[in-house]
């Protein structure tokens, strides 16, 4: 199973030192960024879409092995109303990715307080039409997700799953291995207790992974080979560059173990 690691987002301004070299321009850091990993999710797009040229832009600085999981915009997943201008301007906006075969997919995060109903099982089901031809992966917040029911729904519908790593708290989901369709999709936000339902922004992923804690994922992630062609590690743990160093962390894991294809 081929591994790809990479990180949620990469425009920060709070990495230049950590991860960027001091003075880096906002407009080099994609160019830099590609250097240590192969791919990348797009956040940024939850909060605007972007024009086409943007992403036309992005392509010329990509070589061959780079690709992108674009995130949904925010009207698809959290106020799910009049969501179906901006999906036609979201499918618009990846066309440049799509048509050069470098998006992935795009990235359906939905909230807490989007819990299992008749209502949202059938939202569920019909999302794929507003989003046509390319990969969807659900991650879901609320632990009432974990039905089977639903992971059904998902196959049948062609809705990839998310695996999360995040604080053990009530309501959330605890860890899984969970394969829906070809990819083993598993994204890490960090074990922040304190501040998860208090901080905002990057202080409820404010969190620096230990070596041990990403060991716990290698035994659940074989298992997941067993059942997936690709497995795609993201990480959420944004500030500071926290998930730099994770990601890099997991990618000389993996690596030593043979693992990465």
């Amino acid at each position: 199973m081929k591994i790809r690691i990479g990180t949620s987002g990469y425009s920060f301004a709070d990495w230049v030192g950590p991860f960027y070299p001091p003075g880096i321009e906002k407009g080099k850091m994609l160019d830099y960024y590609q250097q240590h990993f192969d791919t990348v999710e797009i956040n940024s797009t939850y909060y605007g879409i972007p024009h086409p040229a943007v992403f036309h832009n992005m392509l010329k600085k990509m070589d061959d092995k780079f690709d992108f999981v674009v995130k949904a915009h925010k009207s698809l997943t959290h106020s799910r109303k009049d969501h179906e201008e901006p999906a036609k301007k979201l499918s618009e906006a990846v066309r440049p990715l799509e048509e050069a075969g470098k998006l992935a997919g795009f990235l359906l995060q939905f909230p807490w307080s989007f819990k299992k109903t008749k209502a949202n099982m059938e939202y569920l089901r019909e999302t794929p039409k507003h989003l046509p031809r390319v990969p969807l992966f659900v991650e879901f917040r609320h632990r009432s997700w974990l039905n089977e029911e639903v992971f059904q729904l998902l196959e049948k519908e062609g809705l990839g799953y998310v695996n999360v790593d995040e604080p053990q708290l009530p309501g959330l989901l605890p860890p899984q291995n969970k394969v829906v369709g070809p990819i083993a999709y598993l994204r890490f936000h960090g074990r922040n207790k304190k501040t998860w339902w208090s901080g905002e922004g990057s202080l409820r992923y404010d969190y620096d992974y230990s070596e041990e804690e990403l060991g716990e994922w290698k035994e659940l992630l074989m298992e997941m080979a067993k059942k997936a062609k690709e497995a795609r590690l993201y990480f959420n743990n944004c500030r500071l560059g926290q998930a730099v160093k994770a990601a890099k962390m997991a990618l000389r894991m993996y690596a030593e173990g043979g693992e990465i294809g």
